[in-house]
């Protein structure tokens, strides 16, 4: 039986007449995959179709294609489907305003209400909402239907397809701030105030002879009022602007390293009653560019340690999950990243709360091409597609404290080159960016280093280049502007895997469909992480870098795509369905990169790690280079309690990786104790060991939280290890393990980072990879005590309590 919303379970009825506006999200939903012949009928019969619950991606829990394309992640995305549920509204709604807003629909979605089309869309990953109210009814049931189509869309990785993130109903007065209608700067900062300039667009959809009001009220993060201010005017239908400024005294400052949040509550007033109010989180802080001391955050010069973040989140696809994302940010903190860029489509809502609030700064991208990645097709009307979503974009996001810099676009060649009026389409996406937001830089992020010499950086305030120094051209032309390394490293590894000797190209790959994690390898057009490190010392001009990629996604695999592992030999099935370019792989579990990002990125806080592991026994006697990733200088290595040696960073080499890498690159094998000690400025900073294990014996539960919210969203995150008799995890570890799970949980995915592997992310097993794997954990919306167990033939279970409150 399908979900009635009753918008009226949500307000009492002695209480509503007093509420101004009213939210709540529509989740459960009828799905059906493929073409249906009026879908959007009141009445076709709906009851065999499958019940799903919105976020939802229609193909991340279905089989894998063998022969599919690699590069979207050999899963069935391209197809059509319907969305249909029933919305029961009570009389007393009658009067007011409804809304519909979609966070991201894949792609082209149309919005039908009682069979009638209501409005459609058409870039996929673009937020929208439209006002359903002439169509709806009152005490009787509405049907909502959505028509999704991915076929037309192009992509370069998996986009997933369906209604992939959350879907609102809002009801206000005809009287009300618009949705997204809330501009909040500060342009004045000074130590003992700061000036608040609030623009409210007021939109009104009735006649009224009366004055409207509008109070803007300040509240600190502990919700006291702090500071206040009220308009009046005289308004006709349609819309109106009211603007102030406020004065607040001693303003708390959002910084990364304090991110605080003020609320922003817009009251509207008709003839003195209040008829709505809307509330608005923002930041005070300054952002700004310089062109040879890069970026500075409330006046004061920080370097972008930076990363980019495709859309999916790994086994979970593209439909969305808060708790998913936040756990991606953790990880990334851990490491010691500032800032993000979403690659390269409008993001979750979502992603921009959790930064204002963790503390990390965003570089705000709307469109990969300009083309059907972007939706954008040979019937698109460009003038009109460009406003409407830059709109929507801007208007959406611009009062997130922790954007600091907007991107129209990413590595668009006849844009960059000015084919088929490129500089004219770039002109027109930077002049409605500016015009919806006038106190953030603009950039397009550039990729062909020769095409500087038409000047398109004329048109934006910020260089912005991917790989190999490509800036330097126009960094040379125009010494004027900040110089930001969009894309840097492209470093491709997997994780736990080795393979000798080392590469002595960076370009040399193995058929193993596997690549070493010594983080020595890179496409032709990309370099290694530490290149990027030297490059940035040596020209202290560079705002920072966004690394290619804080976590491995679903589609990309280079260079295991199709056409690469076809010239090897091999047929379309041995092509990967996932990227190799992650610090993290896909399922959150880190790969050394990550801890060499680590020592470089918090120097204050204590590194140190060694890799390979230390189980070959087919390498006995052999040359088996140790390396050890650190925040200190230099480091003595032991194997079975012998010195091999002392080895130290080399800051003035031209050899990047001599200057951030400790290496021992001639220790001959024997299996035991390796250890190293490692010192900083000559003072011992701490010492760190990986051995030999014994076999398998048990397994071993690791969950980032045993606590949840008992929510029907929130996640637990089990890493699954295989261990030996002293409890040391094993890294070669290759079994099948089984989940059994009891209380009010779900099998959310499951995974283990081999890009590889094509077994099902929805599965109530999993193979171990390397050693590891892990369990995504959903909660039902039923609070109580619930239990994971983890077998595997020939291995001792194990076993894990979780608790839903």
């Amino acid at each position: 039986m399908r979900l009635l919303v009753l918008l009226i379970s949500l307000i009492s009825v002695l209480n509503l007449q007093s509420q101004t506006r009213s939210t709540t999200i529509l989740k459960e939903w009828k799905f059906k995959k493929g073409e249906v012949i009026n879908g959007q009928s009141p009445v076709l019969d709906d009851a065999n179709w499958e019940t799903v619950k919105v976020p939802h991606d229609w193909a991340i829990g279905e089989e894998f294609e063998p022969n599919g394309n690699g590069d979207t992640g050999k899963l069935p995305w391209k197809a059509e489907g319907w969305y249909r549920t029933q919305l029961e509204l009570k009389p007393i709604f009658k009067n007011k305003r409804i809304f519909l807003i979609f966070d991201g629909v894949m792609a082209f979605p149309e919005v039908f209400v009682n069979g009638t089309l209501a409005g459609k869309w058409d870039y996929g990953y673009n937020s929208f909402y439209i006002d359903i109210t002439p169509l709806l009814k009152f005490d009787e049931t509405n049907l909502i239907a959505v028509h999704a189509d991915t076929r037309k869309h192009d992509s370069r990785w998996y986009p997933g397809g369906g209604i992939y993130r959350k879907v609102t109903l809002l009801a206000t007065n005809p009287i009300h701030t618009k949705i997204w209608g809330n501009q909040i700067t500060t342009p004045i900062i000074k130590p003992n105030y700061a000036e608040v300039r609030t623009i409210s667009e007021i939109e009104i959809s009735k006649s009224t002879t009366d004055t409207i009001a509008v109070k803007h009220t300040i509240l600190n993060s502990d919700g006291q009022e702090i500071a206040f201010k009220s308009i009046k005017k005289l308004t006709r239908i349609g819309h109106s602007d009211f603007e102030t400024s406020i004065l607040i005294s001693n303003p708390l400052l959002w910084d990364i390293s304090n991110p605080y949040l003020y609320n922003l509550v817009t009251d509207v007033f008709e003839a003195g009653k209040l008829i709505d109010s809307d509330t608005t989180k923002f930041g005070v802080r300054s952002v700004k560019f310089t062109p040879d001391d890069g970026f500075h955050l409330n006046n004061k010069r920080l370097q972008l340690k930076g990363v980019n973040l495709h859309s999916d989140l790994g086994p979970l696809g593209m439909a969305f999950n808060k708790r998913a994302m936040q756990r991606q940010l953790e990880i990334m903190k851990e490491m010691g990243v500032n800032a993000i860029r979403n690659s390269h489509n409008v993001a979750a809502p979502e992603l921009l709360e959790l930064c204002d609030e963790m503390g990390l700064l965003v570089f705000d991208e709307i469109f990969d091409k300009y083309d059907a990645k972007a939706d954008i097709v040979d019937s698109t009307d460009f003038e009109n597609f460009a406003h409407r979503n830059i709109k929507n974009f801007i208007e959406r996001d611009r009062n997130h404290p922790s954007v600091f810099l907007w991107s129209v676009g990413n590595e668009i060649g006849d844009v960059q080159w000015n084919i088929d009026n490129g500089f004219k389409r770039l002109h027109t996406m930077v002049n409605y960016v500016n015009k919806y937001d006038a106190t953030r830089d603009v950039t397009l992020v550039c990729d062909n280093m020769e095409s500087a010499i038409r000047r398109h950086f004329d048109y934006y305030d910020v260089h912005s280049w991917n790989y190999g120094r490509r800036y330097r051209l126009a960094r040379q032309l125009e010494p004027n502007k900040s110089v930001i390394i969009s894309e840097s490293a492209s470093t491709v590894s997997t994780r736990g895997f080795y393979e000798f000797p080392l590469p002595e190209d960076k370009t040399k790959f193995t058929k193993s469909l596997q690549i070493s994690s010594y983080d020595l390898n890179a496409p032709y057009w990309a370099e290694l992480a530490d290149d990027d490190f030297m490059w940035q010392q040596d020209e202290p001009y560079i705002a920072g870098e966004f690394v290619w990629t804080g976590f491995d996604y679903l589609g990309e695999p280079t260079p295991y795509n199709n056409k690469y592992v076809k010239e090897i030999g091999y047929s379309d099935e041995a092509a990967s369905r996932s990227s190799y370019f992650g610090i993290v792989d896909l399922v959150g579990l880190p790969k050394d990169r990550f801890f060499l990002y680590r020592s470089y990125w918090k120097p204050e806080e204590k590194t140190i790690h060694i890799l390979p592991h230390w189980n070959w026994p087919d390498r006995i006697g052999q040359k088996t280079p140790v390396f050890v990733y650190t925040n200190g200088d230099c480091g003595e290595l032991f194997l079975n309690g012998n010195s091999l040696g002392k080895r130290c960073k080399n800051p003035n080499s031209n050899n990047s990786i001599e200057r951030f890498r400790l290496m021992w690159n001639d220790v001959v094998y024997e299996p035991g104790e390796l250890k190293v000690d490692v010192y900083r400025h000559n003072n011992f900073l701490g010492s760190h060991t990986v051995e030999t294990t014994g076999e398998a014996k048990s397994l071993k539960i690791n969950a980032d939280r045993t606590s949840i919210m008992a929510n029907g969203e929130d996640l637990s995150y089990l890493t699954i290890e295989a261990i030996d008799a002293d409890g040391r995890p094993h890294p070669l570890a290759s079994q099948e393990v089984q989940i059994e799970i009891t209380g009010p949980i779900y099998i959310a995915g499951v995974g283990n980072g081999n890009p590889q592997s094509f077994d099902s992310f929805q599965s109530n097993n999993v193979k171990l990879f390397n050693g590891k794997a892990v369990v995504i954990i959903g909660s039902k919306e039923s609070k109580g005590q619930a239990k994971v167990k983890i077998t595997s033939p020939g291995l001792k279970f194990a076993a894990i309590d979780l608790k839903l409150r």
